[in-house]
């Protein structure tokens, strides 16, 4: 017999953003249950995301802060201070994928209120009166199924699917250029270089997402290496064959940042191997991310059908980014046209031994920078976010919230949602490469958390926002800052017997100042 488990908060998605309202929530003393559908927790930040994503320290805080001071001391007590690792942790911003995990299951564990329920994925939802009352999961590897029950549930999965199962309205895909007057929405082919639009940017809107990759760990200590000794399954060559094009038109070339005189140039720069972009870890690793700029970067169009695919379909595609993956590091590393210069730099990196050690020491989490987005109460947008005089967006228009829970502040950075077609010399459809020229700090709503239609649900992962604005919020940072807030709304709808929708907002904000929250932004002056 299923007997239905109850908690006071039911949160679906182990991400960070996930976990830090579970523990938000379990600090108030309420009972959590976090539900995972992988047999490891932390989503990005533990699955090969080692560089934090925020461009101003002093505007993130709270748990995110917390879980950042937990790993320089971490680093502190394994090498000491002023050594290699504490230096390369970068006070606890950068980090081992395995070191987060274990970060967090350590703050996951403090909080005895809290019941974490891994490997078990989301089969059903049941809404009474536009309200969410129950779900039900299955254990992925038995099939056994739980209902779960709860005063409030968060959604906190890269995917949105308990809001889509709950039945909230939701967007996918890109709005048009005239649907929120946003200069950069739609189909676009913008000039990251020139910071110009190019022919060709229709401003059509389109269901298409920005491709999703891989976030690579990789060591650079032989001894610690294993190396990949053969071609994934499925293996084509071709695929990767746009990389010398390339090469030869310069398209591999450091950031226009680094110039003479503004610093160092690494290695991997004007070769092949700046199809990934490096960032040293400690410990000899390394984050890797896939550089979107080259025109031969072949993972736009992969993730179609992903969000709409039942769970086999997921894992076939999974299992084929990761197929491209990993073959585009045999490529770099064997391929007998790259020059042997280049090769032999590419392979000084291979997967690690001491990660990812029941995944092949490959990543568990795809990188799923945007799914289905929320249609809450308000929608953030680029207007919201940035400062465009010559599009008519002035830093005048910047928007004070009364309901204000965190503040955003990376720049808008969207992957690339088209192959290279037809005629691209410069940029691939879609790839909007971090924004900082218009970007701003902006307060971020409450009512971007909460569905215009289902009760009884907060969204601080898949939240309201247009795409463009998304990919400025869609950082692990800012998700555990909506996360946080998510935990304390949720404990403030059960202390005030109210819906999620209905809580004093003067409480909310109260407790996340307490907590360390950020709230509010003074502008960097430039002197």
């Amino acid at each position: 017999m299923n007997v239905p488990l109850q908690t006071d908060i039911a949160i679906l998605g182990s991400t960070p953003g996930g976990i830090a309202a579970a523990i938000a929530a379990a600090r108030l003393d309420r009972s959590v249950l976090l539900i995972e559908p992988q047999a490891h927790i932390g989503g990005m930040s533990a699955s090969g995301l080692g560089k934090s994503d925020v461009e101003r320290r002093d505007l993130i805080g709270g748990l995110f802060q917390e879980f950042t001071n937990r790993i320089h001391q971490y680093y502190l007590n394994q090498t000491g201070p002023d050594s290699e690792n504490e230096t390369l942790c970068q006070n606890g911003y950068f980090f081992e994928p395995s070191v987060a995990e274990t970060i967090f299951e350590e703050m996951l564990a403090a909080e005895p209120q809290i019941t974490l329920l891994k490997n078990h994925r989301l089969q059903s939802a049941t809404s009474i009166k536009k309200r969410l009352t129950e779900i039900s999961v299955s254990q992925t590897q038995t099939g056994e199924r739980k209902t779960i029950r709860a005063h409030a549930f968060i959604d906190a999965t890269y995917e949105g699917d308990l809001l889509a199962a709950a039945g909230a309205e939701f967007r996918l895909g890109r709005e048009a250029r005239d649907d929120f007057h946003e200069p950069h929405a739609g189909e676009v082919y913008f000039d990251y270089h020139q910071q110009t639009f190019l022919p060709g940017s229709t401003g059509r809107g389109d269901d298409r997402l920005p491709a999703y990759t891989y976030r690579l760990c990789l060591t650079t200590d032989p001894a610690n290496a294993a190396p990949i000794i053969e071609p994934p399954p499925n293996y084509n060559r071709t695929h990767y064959l746009g990389y010398f094009d390339d090469l030869d038109a310069g398209r591999l070339a450091g950031p226009t940042s680094f110039k003479p005189g503004r610093g160092y140039e690494p290695a991997h720069f004007n070769t092949l191997v700046r199809a990934l972009s490096v960032t040293p870890l400690p410990n000899q690793k390394t984050d890797v991310n896939i550089n979107p700029r080259p025109l031969g970067f072949p993972f736009p169009e992969e993730n179609r059908d992903y969000l709409t695919g039942d769970a086999a379909t997921r894992e076939e595609i999974c299992t084929r980014i990761r197929n491209l993956t990993l073959g585009l590091l045999w490529f770099l590393q064997q391929d007998a046209q790259i020059p042997a210069e280049q090769r032999a730099l590419a392979n000084q990196y291979h997967l690690p031994k001491d990660e990812f050690t029941d995944n092949g020491h490959f990543p568990f989490q795809l990188y799923i920078r945007e799914a289905r987005r929320l249609v809450g109460e308000f929608t953030l947008t680029e207007r919201h976010i940035t400062h465009q005089p010559e599009q008519g967006i002035n830093e005048s228009e910047t928007e004070t919230f009364p309901d204000t829970i965190a503040v955003g502040e990376f720049p808008i950075d969207s992957f690339p949602c088209r192959k290279r077609q037809p005629g691209d010399t410069i940029v691939l459809e879609g790839y909007l490469g971090m924004l900082d020229h218009i970007t701003r700090p902006y307060e971020i709503p409450y009512r971007i958390i909460i569905p215009q239609i289902i009760d009884g649900l907060i969204v601080p992962v898949a939240a309201s926002t247009t795409h463009v604005a998304f990919s400025s919020i869609r950082m692990e940072p800012t998700w555990m800052a909506l996360g946080q807030a998510a935990g304390v709304a949720a404990h403030l709808a059960i202390e005030h017997q109210c819906l999620p929708r209905n809580i004093p907002i003067h409480e909310l904000q109260n407790q996340l100042a307490q907590d360390g929250q950020v709230l509010k932004h003074q502008p960097v002056i430039s002197k």
